[in-house]
């Protein structure tokens, strides 16, 4: 049966961020994934965790200033010494959390910017932190996101991804497949789960149009849950969506997976 993570950044924004964990604990989730932990002390969401008796199992390695609008600086050239001080720091935080898996987000690529330069650029980004990662027992996963979301976006087709996994040539680097990302830009979800399941280390959903709980546009969840089960996977599954009005009243869908 899916195993189902709250992701607190979009989820139970109702109440104040620390308060999340209890809310999904309530709510019957028994993980939870994130955006990001660096704003908070590693041993204050360690003992949130505890305190609700959940599994810490995703969050992102540091990816530039969101609040500016960066989504990731994994193929900027120039920013190759930011990016591994980052890697440090994500192993830091998902040690003390019991973290197994960092994703990595490319980014936006610069204007103007050499595209064999950007390649060459996360390409050895991503193997540096499968590398050091992979010493802290912790596995790196990188994911692609649609470019209707994040106009420029570098990674935005699984196809994209899976080719850059390959030259990476790591064991430890796996694809975060997020469904509602590759609905949005290239459909055809199920052949490409079943196909590549043995690289994918995580997923994601949300239905669309609207980034929605599953049940409210156009995905089949029902039948795409039972396809995933089906196939074997048996990792977490994070929901990252914005419900559409309480994050309560908008978990009738979970209920036959708690």
């Amino acid at each position: 049966m899916p195993r189902f993570a709250a992701n607190l950044t979009m989820l139970f924004n109702e109440v104040d961020f620390l308060d999340r964990f209890a809310a999904a604990a309530g709510a019957g989730f028994r993980a939870v994934e994130y955006l990001f932990p660096y704003d908070y002390e590693k041993d204050q969401l360690a003992e949130k965790l505890a305190e609700s008796g959940l599994s810490q199992v995703l969050h992102n390695l540091p990816a530039g200033d969101w609040a500016a609008g960066e989504r990731g600086i994994a193929c900027h050239p120039d920013r190759v010494g930011e990016f591994q001080d980052g890697v440090g720091r994500a192993i830091d935080y998902a040690t003390a959390l019991g973290c197994p898996r960092v994703n990595c987000l490319a980014g936006i690529a610069p204007e103007g910017a050499d595209p064999e330069a950007l390649h060459h650029t996360f390409i050895e980004n991503l193997r540096f932190a499968a590398q050091e990662l992979e010493k802290a027992g912790i596995i790196l996963l990188t994911e692609p996101i649609n470019t209707r979301d994040i106009p420029g976006f570098y990674l935005n087709r699984s196809g994209q991804a899976l080719a850059v996994i390959e030259v990476v040539g790591s064991a430890n680097l796996k694809l975060q497949y997020d469904v509602y990302h590759m609905q949005i830009m290239e459909g055809d979800l199920a052949p490409t789960i079943e196909r590549n399941l043995a690289r994918i280390g995580h997923m994601q959903i949300a239905d669309t149009p609207g980034r929605h709980e599953p049940g409210t546009g156009e995905i089949d969840y029902g039948f795409l849950f039972g396809h995933i089960d089906a196939c074997g996977y048996d990792g977490w599954i994070g929901c990252e969506y914005k419900p559409r009005t309480t994050t309560e009243a908008g978990l009738d869908w979970l209920a036959p997976y708690l």
